[in-house]
């Protein structure tokens, strides 16, 4: 254990202090020296970060806007202190109406450790935006870079872009490089000589849960973000949640990654406890769920048990007999959801006691999966995974939009079962696009004597789109609408709503009695809102089967 510690110790605190720590008023800014590589400029009628020097480089801001909360919180009452226990540390104090922000320097660190408690709607903040100046990692980005865009023109909403090889570029894209929540710690970039980055917090006062996708960088030849968000609502479904967020980490290196002592996911922020932060919960205030394992796992699935409530969220990782451990959870009752992938197969509650943790017996998953099909298309993981478009690691929609030139065309040849590949089903069904898709099946003599189930999973849907199907000359009733995001969704890099399955029997008079004959599945998207193209009413796919 002292071998840890000074080890923790060693990758905390260099040996050698560059310069001197502490802060001076220079009128305008409180400048704070870290006593390492970097100083920072805070305003102090702003709070925002106006100068970032690292080894003497400025690495902030461009066009008259700085690093901040959102846009810049405005005018706001700023305060600065400087402890001297538990270490050598310089606390900024943001108060705006009624949210605080606070910004803190370790002496011998080039990082700033960052909080926002936005206690209710009166204020709008959803995210710390750091930016950079022009120019100063444009050789990090080459043409195919989602985040990237500069001589391309607009196509969605002033904030989708398409170059002259019809390649897609949009700050919301992130798939080719971080993903989900749940894929990352850290973005940002790297010149190979100096990094700078930003580790994001536990997202515990977040929103989207572990499989929310973000915009979380931007470039241009005018300037580049990155950020983190609290709440960001394209494709968006669950609730916004008020409390502290934090702390995340901008830190900078000397071209590295940043040091994963500062994770969320391992973390010991006990320094903070003493600092007098706004809504702060020790580790000693919060307490912890173990799970003893889940039964009837598949193998080759991820499986992630998460806690949620209206006030806070978390996840972690099952392992392979299911044992899994929240930690650092804050008191109270929360939904209990085990994740099949992506695929939500058992939900309950748990509460959680502070300073104490508590046992969960062995959890059952109930997948779709197990019910015996005639056919199947897809898998039951609560993604468009494998199907058209869809079959590549990262899967291409979430960092293309989908009219990019690198995609297969959407209005697919049909589907015939017993000879189609998974892969030529669109994962991605428009009424202006590729609708009223067409499977071809056949029933054998006792099948076409009986009635039959068919379910079709859906993961997300843009305005209202659901599907509705026919067999040869039978149609379903009026699909009603699901619970899903009010904003796009599947052209700015998300499949991510809420899982649905939707069932349809088909009673035995639907079927053309004749063995050879191909029986006609017709899946249409409808609804009850108006939109073109790839705006128009839309479903995203996770499996199609036939019981």
């Amino acid at each position: 254990m002292l071998l840890v510690g000074l080890l923790y110790a060693v990758l905390l605190w260099p040996a050698v202090v560059l310069a001197a720590f502490g802060y001076k008023d220079d009128g305008t800014n409180y400048v704070i020296d870290s006593g390492a590589k970097l100083v920072i400029k805070v305003n102090k009628g702003s709070g925002d970060i106006v100068s970032m020097l690292y080894g003497g480089v400025e690495y902030n801001g461009y066009d008259r806007k700085n690093t901040q909360v959102e846009s810049g919180l405005g005018a706001s009452t700023v305060t600065i202190q400087q402890f001297s226990s538990p270490s050598a540390i310089i606390k900024v104090t943001v108060t705006h109406g009624t949210l605080k922000h606070y910004l803190f320097v370790r002496y011998g660190n080039n990082n700033v450790y960052i909080f926002t408690n936005k206690k209710d709607a009166s204020v709008t903040a959803s995210r710390y935006i750091v930016r950079f100046p022009p120019g100063m990692w444009n050789s990090q980005h080459s043409s195919q870079d989602a985040d990237w865009y500069d001589s391309s023109t607009f196509i969605e909403s002033q904030d989708i872009t398409a170059d002259s090889n019809g390649y897609t570029e949009s700050k919301h894209y992130t798939g080719n490089t971080y993903g989900r929540t749940i894929d990352y710690d850290y973005v940002g970039y790297s010149s190979g000589s100096v990094g700078v980055w930003m580790v994001r917090s536990n997202h515990e006062k977040a929103s989207g849960g572990p499989f929310f996708r973000s915009l979380l960088r931007r470039g241009s030849s005018g300037g580049s973000d990155i950020y983190e968000i609290y709440h960001y609502n394209m494709g968006h479904t669950d609730v916004e949640r008020f409390g502290l967020q934090g702390p995340h980490v901008l830190s900078f290196t000397d071209g590295g990654p940043p040091n994963n002592a500062l994770f969320a996911r391992k973390a010991d922020w006990g320094w903070f406890d003493t600092l007098g932060i706004d809504g702060w919960v020790p580790a000693s205030g919060r307490g912890y769920a173990s799970g003893v394992g889940l039964a009837n796992m598949k193998s080759g699935y991820t499986y992630v048990v998460g806690l949620s409530n209206n006030d806070a969220q978390y996840w972690g990782t099952a392992g392979s007999t299911g044992v899994w451990s929240i930690y650092g959870v804050l008191p109270g009752t929360y939904t209990l959801t085990v994740y099949k992938s992506e695929l939500e197969v058992y939900k309950g509650s748990v509460t959680i006691n502070a300073g104490a943790g508590t046992a969960v017996h062995t959890l059952t998953c109930d997948d779709p999966a197990d019910d015996v099909a005639i056919w199947r298309i897809g898998e039951w993981d609560g993604t468009p995974k494998g199907f058209l478009n869809f079959a590549d690691t990262p899967m291409k929609p979430t960092y293309m939009h989908p009219s990019d030139k690198r995609l297969s065309n959407w209005d697919a040849s049909n589907y015939i079962v017993g000879t189609s590949t998974p892969s030529i089903f669109p994962g991605y069904i428009w009424q202006a696009i590729n609708n009223d898709h067409i499977v071809y099946f056949k029933l054998t003599v006792d099948q076409l004597t009986k009635a039959h189930t068919i379910r079709i999973g859906i993961t997300e849907a843009y305005i209202g789109g659901r599907p509705m199907i026919s067999v040869n000359g039978w149609k379903s009733s009026v699909t009603p609408a699901t619970n899903q995001a009010s904003t796009r969704s599947l052209t700015v890099g998300t499949y991510r709503g809420n899982n649905v399955m939707l069932t349809w029997e088909v009673p035995a008079s639907a079927w053309i009695q004749s063995t050879s004959e191909w029986q006609v599945l017709t899946i249409s998207v409808i609804t009850g809102s108006s939109g073109t193209g790839y705006l128009s009413g839309a479903i995203s796919v996770d499996a199609v089967d036939f019981l």
